[in-house]
């Protein structure tokens, strides 16, 4: 049983920082490209930032660029996601994502395999 687990979630001021983490179970962890998506209530869960199985290739959303860090520790089966200089409208549920897509641009326009169960960021102005 594939299991995302993500932590990390909670509340911070604008301009903070917080570091998400996915603790994955149940899946050759190093066949997945990883990555992160977020959702606000009323709208579609969009695309953050994607991770190759190595991690040696990126691909980062343009509202997130420069922001926010992803990054994977393959020994651990866990996903990381460093979000500096937040912003309010950065508030959203934060989905780990597992895909078996061949790289991590194509994770951002294929539906993943599997999703975590989701962990909320507020970020007040």
């Amino acid at each position: 049983q594939v299991q995302l687990v993500e932590s990390g979630g909670g509340l911070v001021q604008a301009g903070g920082s917080l570091r998400l983490s996915c603790a994955a179970s149940g899946l050759p962890f190093t066949n997945y490209v990883m990555g992160w998506f977020r959702q606000t209530p009323g709208k579609e869960r969009e695309f953050v930032t994607a991770i190759s199985r190595s991690g040696g290739g990126t691909y980062y959303a343009d509202s997130v660029k420069g922001r926010f860090t992803i990054s994977r520790d393959n020994a651990k089966n866990t996903l990381y996601l460093q979000m500096n200089s937040l912003k309010p409208e950065d508030t959203a549920v934060y989905y780990c994502a597992a895909s078996v897509v061949i790289t991590a641009q194509a994770m951002g326009v294929n539906p993943p395999d599997y999703w975590g169960q989701g962990t909320q960021v507020t970020v007040s102005s």
